[in-house]
């Protein structure tokens, strides 16, 4: 049976919109976490750590997403598309309210927000390309260490004796690093790619035209 990629309705997509769906969620969690209205107020020293929790849930079905769709080779259009802005509105919305609530650097959600939308850009000119460049190692240390330093400045307290927002701070700032290096590592290995294909394409024009005139 032929595989429909148009197909919207399958469980990887399921889990994608399940994602989109929790992004409000933490955003009103996190913003009353602060300013609750009376009826949240007996509540307000959890909102944190509830935000934390959908956050980690929302992040994990991101592997479970990929994982799936892999396992039963389910790829389609729409996947392909709305899994990676998913993830990139979670991950910039986070950033934002965190901000808001004067727990992070500014400079920081700059750096990180703008890797983002540089890298987007990049990938999607490697697609136009026809150029696959395989994400590095630094790439997902900097996913690794903002998917643990964001839930942390969410509770934003100390927890099992661990000051979350010193080490969660730490953690950001290392990710903002990790996040510039890796940029610049996808840049030139995509440069060389491009390069690569430009002299195969150059090459395959001679061979054609010696072939026409021998």
């Amino acid at each position: 049976m032929e595989k429909n990629d148009l197909e919207i309705d399958n469980l990887p997509n399921r889990l994608t919109f399940f994602r989109m769906l929790m992004i409000p969620v933490v955003v009103l969690t996190l913003y009353f976490s602060e300013d609750p209205p009376h009826l949240l107020l007996p509540y307000q020293p959890w909102l944190g750590h509830i935000a934390c929790w959908i956050f980690v849930v929302a992040s994990i079905t991101d592997f479970f997403d990929g994982y799936i769709a892999r396992k039963r080779n389910i790829v389609t259009v729409f996947g392909s598309f709305l899994d990676p802005i998913a993830d990139k509105f979670l991950v910039v919305s986070s950033l934002l309210m965190l901000l808001a609530l004067d727990r992070i650097h500014p400079i920081v959600v700059i750096v990180l927000v703008l890797r983002e939308m540089y890298m987007t850009s990049l990938r999607l000119l490697a697609l136009s390309e026809g150029v696959d460049v395989p994400v590095s190692s630094m790439g997902k240390w900097k996913t690794g260490t903002q998917m643990v330093s964001t839930p942390m400045l969410m509770i934003y307290d100390d927890f099992m004796g661990i000051n979350l927002p010193l080490v969660g701070t730490i953690l950001m700032y290392i990710s903002a690093l990790l996040s510039m290096w890796s940029a610049l590592l996808y840049s030139l290995s995509m440069i060389k790619k491009l390069k690569e294909k430009r002299a195969e394409k150059k090459k395959a024009k001679k061979e054609a035209k010696s072939k026409d005139h021998p």
